[in-house]
């Protein structure tokens, strides 16, 4: 139990008024032995155990009334563990999880998650006393004054999003703010349903979180209001693979997807799956058991080629006698020598969505095409070795239809590489300074991809917040020294079809250390990262700490754990460049202020649409953005690890229903109000004097003795 003046308390100290002039009462009188009084003293002792009974509960009494007055005007608050730490704090920050997995809604009521905590906060934390109120949530995490809590659950911008929750990066701005405007006693709120994919246990970034807030001058108070709740039968979908293809007489779409449930039911069930062209919609039934389902390239018509240079594809397929594709009219492809190839749709968009469930946010999944660009690599190494190995993974394309190069490239030779035609870099040399990096930054910042691999003389240069330490030889070489990988994303996550890269069957013989604030991909025995990505708010920095050279290790000589990693970073750089992107909610690359939303939610703000799944149009680009692929996954963290995240530090949690309606906090003081009341009439009740008791017999009476004469 909390209070909103818990300053009032002190006057529980009136309380021993009672009890004091009980014991001034007693010894303002002095005891004088009186024979005549002998008689009267045994009477009662008769009933002293009674008298003496009454005594002390009249004081009692008298006690806790004047306790539960006090009580009264500290108004009290009460509801579980959340109102036994809450209290008043000079500044109050909240953390929002706004991930598309706090969409889920309930079946009864039909209430979100997020709608449920915001509404559940801003009721608990307007009993509260605070000198400002401060939000961030998880799109932006930059923090933002309201003027109230009721402000929490009106703001637009709090509202659901595509983009996953970074809950480090959350708690990283709350220290920051906490650090620069000395905010005093600080409360942090946490509203999340506690999925793993949100809070990133293994992160790095905890354990120095933890030291920061443990070395804050000011008092902080850490509170979780979890929405764990998960719906056994949600199902979602996510396209893994689309590509345009060129055919005899014309192109056509290959679209791969999945479809995932939630549970480990067996009970087979029959889902249709429709498909969006531009407008023109078509269902395909799938029928699966257990938990997912996968469909791989799925053929859609694009239109014929005719002699004419524009023509929608409803009149191509109505000609063909195929399933209509698109209802649009679109730029004819060019041929070699400039002529038009025909009506075939070279540039355009589309949709693959589920009925709706309990979660709407994971029932859509937004792609764009186009015709495909040479992906193109520059490879920057000290040994040829290395650089040999990198440039046949680099070079290889997954789809021989697809057009790769790799150039290797001297360190006098970076002026001639073109930065907004290159998808990836994989630098194996001292890391770069000066006019170098900051060319590289600008690269990654336009969504390219670099991986570093350490050289023989490593340095003391950092770059991307990370950089090399020293070398050293691991022992038992024979064996595997990879302890663990992240299989869910990135660039060591697991196939299409579930199964695992070969990563735990890496030989290691020398490993280079890493120092900075990154996120381990792949471990190593020691709890070295062997793979790791640096933070950044746009492309993607990864550190390898070993090199592909036979002597460092096998990763060219098994060959499937590099070629997939290069491969998957060469596509999320080649992302970011044609006129087809297929860019990750909260992780958008590039100025989104001229974008126009083509297709998606039409109450979506301008300024959200980096977080929110969609189809955009940049210019002469098509860009869609989806949620990421972590977000399907219903896998929370485990109660202990969610305890070893806030070790040492002053943290509560508290479980919330969606489908509840009662508030988290409550005041009762109207309780103690009644208890008062009711200890003054009991406490009247026992002053009442002790009624005499009657006799039915008639009195003696009593003869005067007789007077002698």
């Amino acid at each position: 139990m909390s209070f909103i003046h818990p300053l009032l308390l002190a006057g529980l100290a009136v309380a021993a008024l009672p009890i004091i002039i009980h014991l001034i009462n007693q010894w303002r009188y002095q005891t004088i032995r009186w024979g005549a009084m002998m008689f009267l003293l045994a009477a009662n002792r008769m009933s002293r155990g009674f008298a003496r009974l009454r005594q002390w509960l009249i004081l009692l009494m008298r006690v806790l009334a004047i306790a539960c007055l006090v009580f009264v005007i500290a108004r009290p608050l009460a509801g579980g563990w959340l109102a036994l730490t809450a209290g008043g704090a000079d500044t109050t920050i909240v953390l929002l999880d706004r991930s598309p997995s706090m969409a889920e809604q309930d079946s009864g009521s039909g209430q979100t998650k997020l709608a449920a905590g915001r509404r559940q906060l801003a009721d608990a934390l307007g009993h509260l006393r605070s000198s400002r109120w401060i939000l961030i949530e998880s799109t932006s995490n930059q923090p933002r004054e309201l003027e109230s809590p009721a402000a929490l659950a009106q703001l637009a911008e709090a509202g659901p999003a595509s983009a996953s929750a970074d809950l480090p990066a959350m708690l990283s701005a709350a220290r920051d703010y906490m650090t620069a405007n000395q905010t005093g006693r600080t409360e942090i709120w946490i509203c999340s349903d506690l999925r793993a994919n949100d809070w990133n246990a293994d992160d790095a970034r905890w354990e120095t979180l933890r030291s920061a807030f443990a070395g804050l001058a000011q008092s902080v108070r850490i509170n979780l209001l979890a929405l764990a709740q998960t719906a056994p039968a949600n199902l979602s979908i996510a396209t893994t693979r689309v590509r345009r293809r060129e055919t005899d007489d014309g192109a056509e779409l290959l679209v791969s997807l999945r479809v995932e449930r939630e549970g480990s039911t067996e009970r087979p069930v029959s889902v249709p799956i429709q498909f969006d062209i531009e407008g023109i919609k078509s269902v395909v039934n799938a029928e699966f058991a257990g938990s997912e389902f996968e469909l791989r390239d799925h053929r859609i018509p694009l239109g014929h080629a005719r002699p004419h240079s524009r023509l929608s594809l409803r009149e191509s397929s109505e000609a063909s006698g195929t399933s209509p594709a698109v209802h649009a009219d679109f730029r004819g492809a060019k041929d070699d020598n400039g002529g038009a190839k025909g009506n075939v749709l070279s540039q355009g968009w589309g949709r693959v969505s589920l009925p709706a469930d309990a979660n709407l946010a994971d029932n859509d999944s937004y792609f764009v095409f186009s015709e495909a660009d040479e992906q193109r690599s520059v490879i920057i190494a000290d040994e040829p070795a290395v650089a040999e190995a990198l440039r046949l993974a680099a070079s290889v394309p997954v789809d021989p239809a697809e057009r790769s190069a790799a150039a290797i490239i001297d360190l006098d030779q970076l002026a001639t590489i073109e930065w907004d035609k290159t998808a990836l870099v994989l630098w194996q040399a001292p890391l770069p300074k000066g006019q170098t990096a900051r060319q590289l930054e600008v690269f990654v910042d336009r969504g390219g991809q670099v991986i570093f691999f350490p050289p023989r003389q490593t340095g003391e240069m950092e770059i991307f917040g990370a950089g090399w330490g020293e070398w050293h030889e691991i022992s038992d070489a024979g064996a595997s020294a990879v302890d663990g990988w992240r299989g869910d994303e990135d660039l060591l996550a697991n196939t299409q079809s579930g199964q695992a890269l070969p990563v735990g069957e890496l030989k290691v013989r020398n490993v280079c250390s890493l120092s900075g604030e990154v996120t381990p991909l792949a471990t190593l025995v020691a709890g070295q990262p062997l793979l790791a990505r640096a933070v950044t708010p746009r492309g993607g920095v990864y550190f390898c700490a070993t090199t592909p050279a036979p002597a460092d290790s096998s990763l060219a000589g098994d060959g499937v754990v590099l070629y997939v990693a290069v491969q998957r970073a060469l596509a999320a750089g080649a992302a970011a460049l044609g006129g087809a992107r297929q860019m990750t909610a909260g992780r958008v690359i590039g100025d989104t202020s001229d974008w126009r939303r083509v297709a998606g939610d039409e109450n979506v703000l301008s300024t959200e649409y980096a977080y929110q799944s969609g189809v955009y149009a940049s210019g002469d680009a098509l860009v869609a953005v989806n949620r990421s692929e972590g977000e399907d996954g219903a896998e929370l963290l485990a109660d202990e690890r969610l305890a070893g995240l806030f070790r040492g530090l002053d943290f509560s949690r508290t479980d919330a229903d969606t489908a509840s309606t009662s508030p988290l906090i409550q005041e009762i003081w109207r309780s103690f109000l009644a208890a008062m009341m009711a200890a003054l009439v009991i406490e009247a009740w026992l002053c009442l004097p002790r009624r005499m008791r009657t006799t039915s017999e008639p009195p003696v009476a009593i003869r005067p003795a007789p007077v002698a004469a």
